[in-house]
């Protein structure tokens, strides 16, 4: 590699690099004008004339300040005469760029002095050159965006403007490109056809670059064929791609859903503390000990450490991580995070395992990409089969790489409690335990939580043999005290060496005081640092205002309340007027109480546009709260509560006094805000997708979020629970009406391309249970009508949002609310109108997916969901009120005959022309018992009325009974002399009746199995 080097003389000179000789250097990118300084005239000295040396200078100049003593650039430093060099160069650009030190982008079409006169506002002049730049076009841009960490932008004159992080949210509207693509992600986590939709649309000077630009992100190399022309040059690039061995698995496994938040060293927790050194000695050993099968603990495959709020239970998750991941025996981590988007439900829980498994145990990946091409729908199945399908059936299969591999590996699940779905929960400890079965590799699985009832029932369930509890806050005091005292020491001491504080500074006196205040909670430690060190030069106040503040009496919940009220309290500056500062509290409140009752978080710029509050009030307070709040660099950063005790804290009135939020006053304004924000920016066609035939799936991630942003979308999914969480007699508030009977098909059609259509049943089905009929009679039908609207159109608006205004509109019924209101949206070009009923059918709902014909349906005891059995050999269950498909259950070999729930709506049972009947799982879809002994297909089933037993009748001419829990045969009933076709229990569960195609109907005592009655 040949480098630039700024000589003492001001000139500089060229010096040639061997690859592993490379020193530190910074990179140009820019646009080629006329005038480019070449090889040739920096070897003879002839550029400095060049308009194309100014840009030089100031690579130079930019890398001596930022103390780089040698930088590149593309116009000199490669001889483009020798076509070996520059294929060299063309096919190792995107790793030059990726090992800069420092990128700077010099925008020969941005002015930092260009403005106009009557602007006198304080916002960035430049931003819109900034977006206009034709930087943004060229084909080679993509890579030298991507490829390095740092990428500073600079105008014409040379003034930086911000770098890849600040001007995140920008790049990413004007590219396209995620934002997760531009955080230093591996590109190969987004499929092919993804990065080559960044790359649509942009312009090189010679037509086979537009190919040639994208080797490095797509981590290939190639020949240089210049001539043979553009379309040639993509067959190539696209063969290249495409060859066997080269990625394919690593695509298949693209295709899983991924929490990118969710493990341990995720980019977006790579701030968040480990233990230090020579703390919770005794605890860590003891895991490690566990996980490594020591003193006769090979058996007891999970550790379950429970501890109370604020105790450091997740700085531990993060440090077991650590360990076992620096050994190469780390398996996957999955890290809760209540309202954190992915990370909050266990969505992505499995297929994030098995993502991250796939990358630790090389040869599980073959296995893993196996059943994904084998089941391509599997990331849309329950949790229990994609833990069994994508974890356990690979883990039996796979045979160590070496034989010296790990022969377990760790799996490190923290904040479990944090999961939004107890039913989830149950779940995920069932499934855990089931890695007992392992024959190879061994799981072990390292578990954190506070101790919720549903989590402690379900380790109970778990043999003793089989797990390992610790409760945390049960650590003896003084074990604790100590560890406490080692992170204030180098907490503190970090912020003595930032501010010169002396070195006796805070003292061991002072040392103790505080370890007594933080009464063994982390939590309290961790935010009286984070706000000492925010207070800059003023640390040392900001630690006597916490021993003079803090109470040596009193619970450590009292302690926490004490250093919360201290941070709230210090965060409005004392420079201001008395009206001033209220009007500051006022708005710290709105913005506080906003962010701890979000649903999910929000970024700033995103909340601020939600709340209405100008991007700059928004900011301002929040840098004030470091201590309490995590707030990201990136302007696309979400907004996260550093612990969730303070939520708790702030909602309490009695804890938090002046500085108390109004829990149902919050989400009254929030819902307000939500109604507001929807009313100004829906609108029909919000994508500009100009065709009504427009699916979902033809829309890209990047236009969704640049016509229906952040906030917007959070508005359009949330704003009902806000109201519910205000208050019902909010529902009959004008706002809402006049946004509904104005917005109703807007709201539709940007949920349908959000995919979020079931959300939206939802809202209008807890609009209508809580609307009074009485207090407003119109306001109650329109809610109703619209119920029928969406219920009727709901697979359309799902496939195709812009069909709301047309064909859905077109086939309601005359009489309907929503046609006669909404008929202005009908399109001019439909000018013959089909006739139409005059009111709603009694058809409430269509349900569809089944791919032949149903033959037997049931709703559970709560009429809350369905179930239906069909000859496409599945049985299906369906949310009732929304229509939603729940789950499929797959397992019969034949079509299925017959289906039922249990009396308490936890199972169902079917029957098939298999032969067998089946148990399920209704929460979580697993197979639960396969009952077999029928010699012809199962005609019908029934559940007794305590749930214990199954009945069933068969082609055989027989009756069986069933125990649920064991599947095993109970009786046999024995008379028929033709085919069963039904049967059914008793009300109070002795007797069984069944009919048959032998004409008769026949009374059996399910105690004995008796013939007592043939009815004929």
């Amino acid at each position: 590699m040949r480098l630039l080097q700024y000589n003492n003389d001001g000139d500089f000179s060229l010096t040639q690099f061997a690859e592993n000789d490379i020193p530190k250097y910074a990179i140009l990118s820019h646009r080629w004008g006329a005038e480019e300084v070449t090889y040739n005239d920096l070897l003879k000295g002839t550029g400095k004339s060049k308009a194309g040396y100014r840009k030089i200078r100031f690579c130079g100049e930019q890398a001596r300040r930022d103390g780089l003593q040698y930088f590149w650039v593309d116009t000199c430093c490669i001889d483009k005469s020798s076509s070996a060099e520059l294929s060299e160069a063309i096919n190792s650009m995107f790793r030059w760029y990726q090992k800069a030190t420092r990128c700077y982008v010099y925008l020969s079409d941005v002015s930092t002095l260009e403005q106009k006169v009557s602007d006198t506002s304080a916002e960035c002049d430049w931003e819109s050159a900034f977006r206009a730049s034709k930087w943004f076009t060229r084909g080679w841009t993509l890579q030298e965006l991507l490829a390095p960490r740092s990428v500073e932008f600079f105008s014409r004159e040379g003034k930086r403007l911000g770098d890849k992080r600040t001007l995140e949210y920008q790049i990413h509207e004007i590219t396209g490109v995620p934002a997760t693509a531009l955080r230093e992600n591996s590109l190969s986590r987004f499929d092919v056809n993804e990065r080559f939709s960044w790359a649509k649309g942009r312009q090189t000077t010679r037509r086979e670059d537009k190919a040639y630009s994208l080797f490095g992100i797509f981590d290939i190399q190639m020949a240089l064929l210049y001539g043979e022309g553009e379309v040639k040059a993509f067959q190539r690039l696209r063969e290249a791609i495409d060859r066997p061995l080269k990625g394919s698995d690593k695509d298949l496994l693209r295709h899983l859903p991924y929490a990118e938040e969710a493990p341990f060293n995720s980019y977006g927790r790579q701030d968040e503390p480990a233990c230090l050194p020579n703390t919770r000695l005794g605890l860590l050993q003891e895991i490690y000990d566990w996980a490594d099968g020591k003193d006769g603990q090979d058996e007891r495959l999970i550790f379950w450490l429970n501890g109370l709020a604020g105790t450091g239970k997740s700085t531990i998750s993060r440090t077991v991580a650590r360990r076992f991941s620096e050994q190469k025996r780390l398996g996957a981590s999955f890290f809760f995070s209540r309202g954190g988007g992915d990370v909050s439900h266990a969505g992505k829980f499995v297929t994030s395992l098995a993502v991250q498994l796939a990358d630790a145990v090389p040869s599980l990946q073959t296995h893993i990409c196996d059943i994904v091409r084998e089941r391509s729908d599997i990331a849309n199945l329950s949790l229990s089969e994609q833990w069994r399908e994508l974890v356990i059936r690979p883990l039996k299969l796979v045979k160590l790489d070496k034989p010296l591999s790990p022969s377990s590996f760790l799996l490190v699940i923290d904040a479990l409690d944090e999961c939004d779905n107890e039913g989830h929960v149950r779940t995920i400890l069932r499934l855990l335990a089931e890695a007992r079965s392992l024959p190879t590799v061994r799981l072990r699985v390292f578990l954190t939580s506070r101790p919720e009832v549903p989590i402690r029932h379900s380790i109970r369930a778990i043999p003793q043999s089989e797990h390992q509890n610790f409760v945390l806050h049960h650590i003896p005091p003084a074990i604790i005290n100590h560890d406490i005292s080692l992170f204030l020491e180098h907490s503190l001491g970090i912020i003595r060496e930032e501010w010169t504080l002396g070195s006796e500074w805070p003292g061991d006196e002072v040392l103790r005081q505080l370890v007594t205040h933080a009464s063994g909670l982390f939590i309290w430690a961790a935010t009286a640092c984070r706000f000492i060190r925010d207070g800059e030069e003023f640390a040392e106040d900001r630690l006597d205002e916490i021993l003079e503040g803090t109470s040596i009496k009193g619970t450590p919940e009292q302690h926490l309340d004490q250093i919360y009220i201290t941070v709230l309290q210090n965060s409005i500056p004392t420079t201001f007027r008395p009206p001033e500062t209220e009007r500051l509290y006022t708005i710290q409140r709105r913005i506080l109480g906003s962010i701890v009752i979000l649903f999910t978080p929000l970024p700033a710029a995103s909340l601020a546009k939600l709340i209405g509050i100008s991007g700059l009030r928004i900011t301002q307070p929040l840098e004030r709260l470091h201590a309490i709040l995590d707030v990201p660099k990136r302007v696309t950063g979400l907004l996260r509560l550093h612990h969730p005790a303070f939520r708790d804290f702030l909602l309490n009135k009695d804890r938090c006094c002046d500085y108390w939020v109004d829990e149902k006053e919050a989400h009254q304004r929030l819902a307000t805000s939500c109604i507001q924000l929807m009313s100004q920016t829906l609108k029909n066609d919000i994508c500009s997708m100009h065709a009504p035939g427009m699916r979902v799936s033809q829309i890209e991630s990047s236009r969704l979020l640049e016509f229906i942003p952040h906030e917007v979308q959070y508005a359009c999914l949330y704003w009902v629970q806000h109201l519910q969480s205000s208050g019902s007699e909010t529902y009959n508030s004008d706002e809402a009406s006049r946004f509904l009977k104005e917005h109703l098909l807007h709201w539709l059609e940007a949920l349908g391309w959000m995919g979020k259509i079931s959300e939206g049943i939802k809202a209008i089905l807890s609009l209508e249970v809580h609307v009074s009929a009485t207090g407003s009679s119109d306001w109650h039908a329109f809610i109703h009508d619209a119920k029928r609207f969406v219920f009727y159109n709901r697979s359309t608006i799902e496939q195709a949002p812009l069909q709301i205004y047309s064909s859905a509109l077109v086939f309601a019924p005359e009489n309907s609310i929503v046609r006669r209101r909404f008929e202005r949206y009908i399109p001019d070009w439909i000018t013959l109108k089909p006739k139409v009923e005059r009111n709603w059918n009694a058809a409430l709902q269509t349900l569809e997916g089944h791919t032949s014909s149903v033959i037997s349906v049931a709703f559970s005891p709560d009429g809350r969901q369905v179930v239906s059995g069909s000859w496409d050999k599945t049985v299906r269950l369906w949310d009732a009120a929304t229509g939603a498909l729940q789950q499929t259950l797959k397992g019969h070999s034949d079509s299925v005959t017959s289906v039922a729930f249990s009396p308490d709506g936890r199972q169902v049972v079917s029957g098939s022309d298999d032969q067998t009947v089946r148990l399920w799982d209704v929460a979580t879809g697993a197979l639960l018992q396969t009952p077999a002994g029928h010699t012809s297909s199962v005609t019908s089933v029934a559940f007794s009325p305590d749930g214990r037993q199954v009945v069933s009748g068969s082609d055989d001419q027989t009756v069986r009974l069933w125990n649920t829990a064991t599947g095993a045969w109970l009786q046999t009933l024995e008379g028929h002399t033709s085919s069963v076709t039904s049967v059914a229990f008793s009300p109070d569960g002795r007797q069984v009746v069944s009919g048959s195609d032998d004409q008769t109907v026949r009374l059996w005592d399910v105690a004995t199995g008796a013939l007592q009655q043939t009815l004929e």
